[in-house]
């Protein structure tokens, strides 16, 4: 899935010139945590984070009364606070690659770039809803996880008896993190049925297939 179909367009920006007071404000209006710092031509100069915020802002431990706190927040520009190395992506970019950056490098959000300029954003709250949707969680149903021989064919058992029953699938996810060698788990999340078709269908997945569980309103059952 590319990082264009799941990105947060209309942008917020600030630029380097702008009090780290204005930054603050701008952030806690919009309820942001992050903010892209561009030139006047729109060209990214770097990243100003609440993390930022936080380093640049005078310890209430000092010495400095609140007056004088408010003050020096107010001269510090976001100049010279940003984060000058920006991690970014593309439209073009896959939301997996996205979110490997994020891990790897400890950061919640991306800005996503064209020509030089940002476009949007993709931040982990986006990765998360990608997620709900490739399981489909919100559509209801029941999944069921399977830890299958890693073996051609495999799966197609699996779905030619969930089709055999009538059921329609949702969403397939098959991954190897966790499973024993040789095999793989296997995640099929299975349209609303009639009880006593859903019921044979369980059973009979239970009776021919290593099953792990199903699940059915965010609720396993082992």
């Amino acid at each position: 899935m590319l990082v264009r179909e799941w990105m947060s367009t209309g942008l917020i920006t600030i630029s380097p010139e702008a009090s780290l007071f204005e930054a603050a404000k701008v952030m806690k209006e919009h309820n942001i945590r992050r903010l892209p710092v561009v030139d006047a031509t729109g060209l990214l100069q770097g990243i100003l984070s609440d993390r930022d915020l936080k380093e640049a802002s005078p310890s209430k431990a000092t010495t400095l009364d609140a007056h004088e706190r408010y003050y020096l927040f107010n001269e510090l520009t976001v100049g010279d606070s940003m984060t000058r190395k920006v991690i970014t992506v593309t439209k073009e970019d896959t939301v997996e690659r996205a979110a490997v950056l994020m891990l790897e490098h400890k950061i919640s959000g991306l800005p996503v770039m064209e020509n030089g300029r940002p476009v949007g954003v993709l931040t982990l709250d986006d990765v998360a809803r990608m997620l709900t949707v490739i399981t489909g969680a919100y559509r209801g149903g029941t999944q069921f996880a399977f830890n299958l021989e890693d073996r051609p064919g495999s799966i197609k058992e699996v779905v030619d008896v969930v089709r055999r029953h009538g059921g329609r699938l949702v969403s397939l996810l098959s991954v190897y993190e966790n499973a024993e060698e040789g095999t793989r788990k296997v995640y099929l999340r299975v349209a609303e049925m009639p009880g006593p078709r859903m019921k044979a269908l369980i059973q009979d997945l239970e009776r021919d297939f290593p099953l792990l569980y199903l699940e059915r309103d965010g609720h396993a059952q082992v």
